[in-house]
């Protein structure tokens, strides 16, 4: 069996599918791995890296995929539309796996199914206890969260920690989470870890828990509505509850010096959080960072991309892809979670790949078999 990794494409990504570590762990399975050269350079491993593992160096992306059986990736491959055809260098047959965004590119999945490739999309994972190991949305959530106080720090004109000096006492800074997932549980630790006076919010009131957990008060609005679903996202929430919350976090934003905003709901535009009213009664010198930037924002003057400034002097930071601004961390996470949800369904005698199609894990993120479009979400009538 044959695995490829190549180098990623997209714009903005320096992240790479497979690490030294987990091309060492396919080979002992009896997997041969093929790397595309320097497909690890910007994530800080270099070929040799990967030849002293085990791996094969091909060429070019043409050579690495060429034979492969098992095609690695962090984001979808790019299409002739988009000016180079990755998916016409996949054999027919061949497995892909990777963070493909399937509900946001629907289309592609027409695609993948055309040219006879079996799709995975691992952001499409069900929430059971058994995939935590594979959660490719857990693991690099976590550090963008770390990293959003980092950015934020960076732009902030002041201290974060109370600092007692003999010229006076400088306060500490005052951070707003907003969502309360993955990233902003980091957040929060890695803020307080910082010195700074932390407080967060939710829709989901179980996360209230957690939150004071890391030391840092929850701040919610009373309501019998029930931000949660089934899996353990968040959704969206009536109206009422939107207007309750607004005027809520109106009157905290006035007061903090930092925000960082979280809010995703699968497969939907990001909810807006933070209007054009509240940067107004911003504090001039406070910092937002925007997570949800890529997926629509969730706040209203942030750019993709950008760090704007508001005409009350509030920045508001929405960079690229965080994840991959750790990149080597962000690689070397992704790269295991991939691994964990390969191994078990890799035959241990013939080091082939056997996929069992009445396991929900590969029920819940299979987009395309045998040349069909196979996922509810993806089928006509799904949603």
């Amino acid at each position: 069996m044959k695995i490829a990794i190549p180098r990623e494409r997209r714009e903005h990504e320096k992240r790479v599918a497979a690490s030294p570590d987990t091309v060492k762990k396919f080979v002992g399975l009896g997997a041969e791995v093929i790397i595309e050269t320097g497909a690890g350079s910007a994530s800080s491993f270099s070929d040799a890296e990967y030849e002293a593992a085990g791996a094969k160096i091909a060429a070019d992306e043409a050579a690495a995929l060429k034979d492969a059986d098992i095609v690695l990736k962090i984001q979808r491959p790019l299409t002739k539309a988009e000016g180079e055809d990755e998916i016409a260098l996949m054999k027919k047959g061949a497995v892909l796996i990777g963070h493909l965004a399937a509900l946001q590119n629907k289309d592609l999945a027409a695609d993948y199914a055309k040219a006879g490739i079996t799709a995975i999309s691992l952001e499409l994972l069900p929430r059971i206890s058994r995939a935590q190991s594979m959660d490719i949305l857990s693991s690099q959530s976590n550090l963008a969260g770390y990293k959003a106080v980092l950015d934020a720090t960076a732009e902030y004109g002041r201290a974060l920690p109370m600092m007692m000096t003999a010229a006076g006492t400088i306060a500490p800074a005052k951070i707003f989470i907003m969502g309360v997932g993955v990233a902003g549980l980091q957040a929060i630790a890695t803020a307080r870890r910082l010195g700074a006076i932390v407080t967060a919010t939710d829709v989901r009131a179980a996360t209230k828990e957690q939150v004071e957990s890391l030391g840092a008060k929850f701040v919610m609005v009373e309501s019998d509505e029930t931000g949660e679903t089934e899996g353990g996202y968040a959704k969206e929430m009536s109206e009422d509850y939107k207007k309750r919350q607004a005027e809520l976090v109106f009157e905290h934003i006035k007061k903090q010096d930092i925000v960082i905003t979280t809010a995703l709901i699968p497969g939907r535009t990001a909810p807006i959080l933070i209007t054009d009213e509240m940067l107004a009664v911003m504090k001039p010198g406070s910092v937002i960072v925007d997570l949800a930037v890529e997926a629509g924002g969730n706040v209203a003057q942030a750019k993709l991309g950008e760090v704007v400034t508001t005409a009350n002097g509030v920045k508001i930071v929405g960079h690229h892809n965080v994840p991959s601004r750790l990149a080597s961390d962000a690689s070397s996470l992704f790269a295991k979670n991939l691994f964990n949800f390969l191994n078990p369904m890799i035959d241990k005698e013939t080091g082939n790949l056997n996929l069992n199609w009445e396991d929900e894990l590969v029920t819940g993120t299979a987009l395309t078999r045998d040349g069909n479009i196979i996922h509810p979400q993806l089928t006509e009538g799904g949603n």
